[in-house]
């Protein structure tokens, strides 16, 4: 799996500080400056590398925002359709709300279009602090789907194993980063 383009860049990305967190400022992860697309397909090549062992499935799912570029790219790899956890309500009647909390914020998101015995697979651009994906996981299955795996660009912290732990539900990154106030240290999972 060449990531290549993918680690060049998180090593040239800008760190940023809010409060205590440390927010690295990624083209995959924050759309900024622009996402080119030789790192759009050499990111897409790789989740789908991980995603085939758990084929099929129904649908591909991403939350709102970052994941939809990753989960366009795979749902037109893959032929398989998408849905995306919205950060707005539609109120329509099967509509499922979920309260997040990340490291630096609190809202809720909203899930609509899978039903009871979906199959499905997440993907997602990064996970940090893991509260968005927990409150994610712990809805839908409430929801009664099914969730195959999490896959993940960019793991930036120790969420992936404690979630997949509790959940018994494989979570695999691209790539594991920890963020100080001046770098970024990569870890390839390979």
């Amino acid at each position: 799996m060449n990531l290549s383009e993918l680690l060049s860049s998180l090593q040239q990305a800008p760190i940023v500080n809010k409060g205590d967190y440390h927010y690295v400022i990624h083209p995959i992860t924050d759309g900024i400056p622009h996402i080119t697309p030789s790192l759009l397909n050499e990111v897409t090549t790789a989740l789908k590398e991980k995603i085939m062992p758990y084929t099929p499935f129904d649908k591909l799912v991403t939350m709102e925002a970052m994941g939809i570029p990753l989960a366009t790219s795979l749902s037109l790899e893959l032929n398989i359709p998408f849905t995306i956890i919205r950060k707005r309500s539609y109120k329509l009647p099967d509509e499922h709300p979920v309260k997040q909390k990340t490291g630096y914020s609190e809202s809720t998101l909203f899930i609509n279009g899978l039903q009871k015995n979906d199959s499905i697979v997440i993907v997602d651009d990064v996970l940090s602090t893991g509260g968005t994906l927990e409150a994610v996981l712990h809805t839908l299955k409430q929801m009664n789907v099914n969730v195959k795996a999490v896959f993940v660009a960019v793991d930036k912290g120790d969420a992936a194993k404690t979630l997949s732990s509790e959940t018994n539900i494989p979570i695999e990154s691209l790539v594991h980063i920890s963020v100080s106030e001046k770098n970024v240290h990569i870890d390839t999972n390979d």
